[in-house]
């Protein structure tokens, strides 16, 4: 049972840390946030489909890299808020937010739909952040159409690439 444990932590710390390192590197280029944002560490939004440990560690991370790379107070809470929700519907959607690894039950929806969650959490709450927040110009339509696309290509098209990496070595890594 302590090892479970151990083991959910570490799994949670690690993707914490890669989200957090994923983020600065794709800042370096200024696509981690702005009206048009790639934040390819929202590729990671898919892990809760192998572990319940990836929510917090999601969580933890987008909030950490929130905090870091000097967003305001607002697009820190929202927008954290927002990965989470993602990945909480990620594992919901899965059957794993509170189902242990390996609990060897039947299969659950397809992978494909892992995404989904984390591009429709960020779609709708991001740009408002952006709008009201840091008062960028522009209309929330528009900055949900920015971010919406950004999502898809770093959640839905880089997610699922990852998604369909790490499904060969599931057995060995959650």
């Amino acid at each position: 049972m302590q090892n479970k444990k151990v083991l959910y932590l570490v799994q949670a710390a690690v993707i914490a840390a890669i989200y957090v390192v994923l983020t600065y590197f794709i800042s370096a280029f200024n696509l981690a946030s702005g009206a048009i944002q790639v934040r390819i560490s929202e590729a990671l939004c898919v892990l809760p489909f192998f572990t319940p440990a990836a929510i917090p560690g999601l969580f933890l991370g987008c909030l950490l890299s929130n905090l870091l790379t000097g967003c305001i107070i607002w697009d820190v809470v929202f927008g954290s808020l927002a990965t989470l929700l993602g990945a909480l519907g990620t594992g919901l959607l899965t059957g794993r937010s509170a189902k242990p690894s390996g609990s060897g039950e039947k299969a659950g929806p397809p992978a494909w739909l892992a995404p989904l969650p984390p591009i429709i959490a960020n779609t709708l709450i991001v740009p408002f952040v952006l709008r009201y927040a840091y008062q960028l110009p522009g209309s929330v339509p528009y900055f949900m159409l920015t971010v919406g696309i950004g999502e898809v290509i770093s959640c839905g098209v880089l997610g699922l690439i990852l998604l369909k990496v790490l499904s060969r070595y599931k057995k060995y890594l959650f």
